[in-house]
């Protein structure tokens, strides 16, 4: 039986965060932000979430260097050297790379769970139990888990993968293939086969296996990595990584390993779950006011108006009449007003015109 003690977890919290602008900026991106209202931000409540599966002493955060210090405020208990700050943003294959590197150097025989710090998690309870079978499964066997949910509706922004041959364990089977943001009509199929679920971006491995398959699949990240199998102390794993982590390939996790492995496998989760990386993924996943209107923390009166969503500061009013489908987003020195679509596609172009135009002080 697995114990808590071999069970560790690293957040993925160095993401800029731009296809929530302007609300998540660079210097201050989704993940560190109060998005919500509740108190507590999509970093912190993530670390929250975890410490009730494990020993806070277990948990590490891998961010950007530039948020470093953000990270230290707001999880102060967090030691130092369970945080990996990358010099260079990169995906995260090179970044789950580094963490089991770390975790390896204290307990060759830990189990992982790897979570974005930017979801929803519905029912806490039924998170708790999945991600116990997920630990007992990965621990008995060398395979890489994914953690999926039943669609609830056809949504174009997310992930799916397709279930294979049960495993007759907890609700896990092979996976058969994987999907990445189909259009609306292959995610009605989807959703009709009842063969697919969506991609939460939690993930689990022995660290034994996980290195194996780093190894086999992404030798341009290993060949490096080697050289810190002489590396026995924090102090001298974080100065080779700030000096060698710029030549990691730019690759996900989920196409540089686990789309490559024949043992990977999916979880079909029952704990809720919403990606809250997107304005429509917000839109869709969070109660409607009158109007089918998402009102995100703000103070807005609204005439004549439906289908939108809008995250205002706390100290502006917004009256707005007429208004249908769109998304009406301030933050700082931008005012964001933008017809509301499946992807997020005319977000990045528009971040990326202003960038040129304008430069990084809008972004």
């Amino acid at each position: 039986m697995t114990t808590t003690q071999n069970n560790y977890c690293v957040i993925l919290a160095g993401g800029r965060g731009r296809r929530l602008w302007p609300s998540s900026r660079n210097n201050y991106p989704k993940q560190f932000i109060d998005f919500f209202g509740v108190g507590r931000t999509q970093l912190q409540q993530t670390f929250d979430r975890f410490s009730q599966i494990l020993p806070k002493e277990n948990i590490y955060i891998n961010t950007s260097r530039d948020y470093l210090d953000i990270v230290r405020e707001q999880l102060p208990e967090v030691a130092l050297d369970h945080i990996m700050a990358e010099p260079i943003h990169r995906n995260t294959a090179p970044s789950v790379a580094w963490a089991v590197h770390r975790i390896s150097m204290f307990d060759p025989r830990a189990n992982l769970i790897v979570s974005p710090s930017d979801q929803s998690i519905i029912n806490e309870e039924a998170f708790l139990r999945d991600i116990t079978e997920g630990l007992l499964f990965i621990e008995k066997n060398d395979a890489l888990l994914t953690m999926g949910v039943s669609p609830t509706r056809p949504e174009p922004g997310y992930g799916y993968i397709q279930k294979g041959v049960y495993t007759g364990q907890n609700d896990i089977y092979k996976v058969q293939a994987f999907t990445e943001k189909p259009d609306r009509e292959f995610a009605k199929m989807f959703m009709t086969t009842k063969e697919w679920y969506w991609n939460t971006g939690l993930f689990l491995a022995n660290i034994h296996y996980l290195w194996q398959c780093f190894t086999n699949f992404l030798p341009s990240v290993i060949r490096s990595e080697e050289q810190t199998r002489e590396i026995m102390s924090i102090e001298e794993e974080d100065a080779f990584m700030q000096e060698n982590f710029s030549l990691y390939p730019n690759i996900s996790l989920d196409y540089g390993l686990l789309e490559k492995s024949n043992n990977t496998y999916v979880k079909k989760c029952h704990f809720g779950w919403a990606d809250i990386g997107t304005w429509h993924g917000i839109y869709e996943t969070m109660s409607k006011k009158e109007g089918d209107n998402v009102i995100i923390d703000s103070d807005v009166i609204l005439e004549n108006s439906a289908n939108n969503v809008i995250k205002l500061p706390k100290d502006k009013l917004a009256v707005i009449n007429g208004l249908d489908g769109y998304i009406v987003a301030e933050k700082d020195n931008v005012l964001f007003i933008c017809k509301k679509e499946d992807s997020s596609a005319l977000v990045r172009k528009y971040v990326n015109e202003v960038q040129m135009i304008k430069g990084d002080k809008f972004i």
